[in-house]
């Protein structure tokens, strides 16, 4: 199993860190330079490789240090998305061995239009797609297209952890407790979230398992989260109800 670390960044992103036990790693989304550099520096690790999700800032603005740091530097980035320096293109369906694990790149479109995740060594690093309790903005893409790349997630093993790219949990855990108020995994989920964060500890990651009992934007099948939406809905499909989801988050 490889070991994963967080490295914060602006004022709630998280650059993740794959590290392997020889002090060799690769970081997920390194919106920023400086908080990875000083990671290796103080703790002495060869950065090895780059895996980039999707083309906005705060998930790529450290890339041009860091190379210029690393000349040689592997920067793995979605093929349709407009990612500067890239050593390899990936998209739906590719491959990424790190450490002797081998990932897979699954296309996931909908917060951008090219955005991909990376799942592999029971980790999924999912970059702005799926958040816990949450999902991203359609900035891109179309409700289509993000309700079944988010299909493609929740079909992954329920032991998946879910590694994204940002702190949004409690934020999100009051938009959710609202689209669904008698859901009690919610409301315990709610009570563990205010206990971390309280100790300043990161909610991330999540698991598949606890994201489909609390997830709204995974329970578009549910009665509960279909009644919460009729008035906003266009029709009653699972699609039509996380369209009415996602605009109503959108003004909450």
């Amino acid at each position: 199993m490889l070991t994963v670390k967080s490295i914060p960044a602006f004022n709630d992103n998280y650059i993740w860190l794959i590290h392997s036990p020889d002090n060799h790693c690769v970081v997920v989304d390194p919106g920023e330079a400086a908080p990875v550099l000083k990671v290796l520096e103080e703790e002495q690790m060869h950065l090895d490789a780059i895996l980039i999700t999707h083309h906005h800032h705060d998930h790529v603005g450290g890339l041009s240090e860091l190379k210029r740091r690393y000349p040689n530097i592997n920067i793995v980035a979605p093929a349709d998305e407009p990612i500067p320096a890239v050593s390899r293109s990936v998209e739906d369906g590719d491959q990424v061995e790190i450490f002797g694990e081998r990932f897979m790149v699954l296309g996931v479109p909908g917060h951008t239009a090219g955005h991909v995740a990376y799942v592999g060594d029971g980790k999924l690093f999912c970059g702005d797609t799926l958040f816990s309790a949450g999902c991203g903005r359609l900035f891109e893409g179309t409700p289509e297209q993000m309700f079944h790349s988010l299909q493609k997630l929740a079909a992954l093993p329920d032991e998946t952890e879910v590694y994204c790219a940002h702190e949004y949990t409690s934020s999100n855990l009051a938009f959710a407790l609202v689209a669904e108020q008698d859901n009690p995994h919610l409301q315990r989920y709610r009570e563990e979230v205010s206990r971390l964060r309280a100790q300043g500890i990161s909610t991330i990651p999540s698991t598949l398992k606890q994201e489909k009992l609390i997830n709204p934007f995974l329970r578009c099948d549910q009665p509960s989260i279909k009644k919460s939406v009729a008035n906003k809905a266009t029709g009653n499909s699972d699609v039509e109800t996380f369209a009415a989801l996602r605009r109503w988050k959108d003004e909450f």
